[in-house]
């Protein structure tokens, strides 16, 4: 069968001619490849000059670049800022607030402090006691609140005789027998002792709930001063305490005063020690009536 004319007759050199260049051009490519990775080997100092010469070149772009990503850093910042402006502020708020309950605090201790020195003193002044003896027992299921000691006349133990623990004032004898006496506990509904804040001349009167809380009336109404935590201390007026001996912490405010939870706990009391009448003569005027019946 003869072969087909429609093949030109040139198209088989063209492309050995074509390949050929191509072999020959990559040859070339890779041959200077070879001498410039040799010359940058054995002198690095040959391509310094065209290198500085690209880098001119490219030196406007790239600081353009570096501009354009400078501003576009401080704008976005800016904007992060701005939106960051508000919690950061908030958090300030809440750093000073802090900052001025610890200031309050600090300022509580040192009060509080200078409080405790001033009854440490009173408390280097103290008289000798009558009798130190034990509280051997307490009303439970009466609504009154009395203790009994085991100390009584025998031991010089007499009516109206004030009883305290070393925390603070317990009460006052009411009844007395030849080896034990009652005791009205401050938180007897019918004990009514004259206190005053201590640090100022804050004066009230600390009446017993019977519940274990004492009411804390102010004689002077108007404006109440007083503020949760306020300690209240023995005024003298009575006769019965010297001044000066821890009371109650106040605990709640009320529109005549507030309410306060007593220092010395009788079920957390052991020994107490019973002191003498501070001023005999006042006592006697301010004895209540179940007092007097009781003396008579």
């Amino acid at each position: 069968m003869a072969p087909t004319g429609s093949r030109r007759s040139g198209y088989s050199r063209r492309a050995q001619y074509n390949l050929f260049t191509g072999y020959v051009i990559a040859g070339v490519g890779a041959l200077i490849g070879a001498i410039l990775l040799a010359l940058s080997f054995f002198q690095p100092q040959f391509f310094g000059g065209l290198r500085g010469v690209a880098q001119d070149g490219v030196s406007p772009a790239t600081e353009t670049a570096a501009t354009v990503r400078t501003g576009s850093k401080g704008f976005w910042d800016t904007v992060s800022g701005y939106y960051r402006a508000g919690s950061k502020n908030a958090e300030l708020k809440r750093e000073m607030e802090i900052a001025r309950i610890r200031l309050a605090e600090a300022e509580a201790v040192k009060q509080e402090n200078a409080r405790l020195k001033g009854l440490l003193d009173l408390q280097d002044e103290e008289r000798e006691p009558v009798a130190v003896a034990r509280l051997v027992g307490s009303s439970a299921s009466s609504t009154r609140r009395f203790a009994y000691l085991g100390a009584g006349s025998n031991d010089g133990v007499a009516i109206g005789m004030p009883v305290r623990s070393p925390r603070g004032v317990v009460g006052r004898i009411l009844e007395v027998g030849s080896e034990s006496s009652r005791v009205l506990l401050l938180t007897d509904s019918e004990s009514v002792l004259p206190v005053r804040r201590a640090g100022d001349e804050v004066v009230a009167f600390a009446e017993g709930r019977g519940d274990g809380l004492l009411r804390i009336k102010l004689i002077n109404l108007g404006i109440n001063p007083l503020a949760p935590g306020d300690v209240f201390v023995t005024s003298g007026a009575g006769g019965y305490y010297p001044p000066g001996i821890a009371v109650a912490i106040l605990t709640e405010t009320t529109d005549d005063g507030g309410l306060a939870r007593i220092v010395s706990d009788p079920a957390a009391t052991d020994y107490v020690s019973v002191e003498p009448i501070f001023e005999p003569e006042a006592a006697l005027g301010a004895a209540t009536p179940i007092e007097r019946e009781l003396s008579e």
